[in-house]
C-alpha cells in the first residue's frame, strides 16, 4: 500500500484520543516496557469512537531505527467498545511484530532516542486475517475502512 494514500485517507478522518498512565504523549516510557525491563506493553487508554465501530486495530513501531522502520505491535479485531489495552495482554488477534514473534516486542534501540508511535484504528469492519499477519498486510486491509484514529507518541533511549 502506497503510504502517501494512507496518509492522505488519515488526513480526513476523526480522531481517537489515545493515552496511557504509563508516560504522557512525547514522554518517556519506562524501562519495564522495554528489553531493559519486563518486555511488557505498557496500558493504552482509548477514547470514544464512532458508533459505526465495528473493530480496532493497534500497531506499534519505530521510524528511527537505522534499517528502517521497526514493527513492535500489530493487533486486529479488537472488541470495538474497548476503552483500556490492559498491561501485559494480548488483544484482538496477534501479528507478528519484527523478531516474527506474536505480541508486544518493547523499545530496545541500539543508539540515542527513538519514538514509538502506538496507533490505533477505528475500522468498520472485522478483518480477515490470520493470527501471524505482518503490518503490511494489516495496513492494507485496512485501506479505506478507517472511520478514526490516534496516536500517542513515547521516547526511549536504552540506558546500558
Amino acid at each position: 500500500m502506497n503510504l502517501f494514500l494512507l496518509t492522505l485517507m488519515l488526513l480526513n478522518k476523526t480522531s481517537i484520543t489515545i493515552s496511557s498512565p504509563a508516560f504522557s504523549n512525547n514522554g518517556n516510557i519506562p524501562a519495564q516496557y522495554t528489553c531493559e525491563g519486563k518486555n511488557i506493553n505498557p496500558a493504552i487508554q482509548i477514547g470514544t469512537v464512532p458508533k459505526e465501530t465495528k473493530s480496532l486495530t493497534l500497531i506499534v513501531d519505530d521510524p528511527d531505527a537505522d534499517k528502517g522502520v521497526i514493527t513492535h505491535w500489530v493487533a486486529w479485531n479488537i472488541d470495538p467498545a474497548t476503552s483500556k489495552i490492559e498491561e501485559n495482554s494480548k488483544p484482538g488477534i496477534q501479528g507478528k511484530n519484527e523478531k516474527g514473534e506474536l505480541g508486544y516486542m518493547g523499545p530496545c534501540p541500539a543508539t540515542g532516542m527513538h519514538h514509538y508511535y502506538f496507533k490505533v484504528y477505528a475500522l468498520d469492519k472485522k478483518l480477515d486475517l490470520k493470527a501471524g499477519a505482518s503490518k503490511a498486510e494489516v495496513l492494507n486491509a485496512i485501506n479505506g475502512h478507517i472511520l478514526a484514529e490516534g496516536e500517542l507518541v513515547g521516547l526511549y533511549q536504552k540506558k546500558q
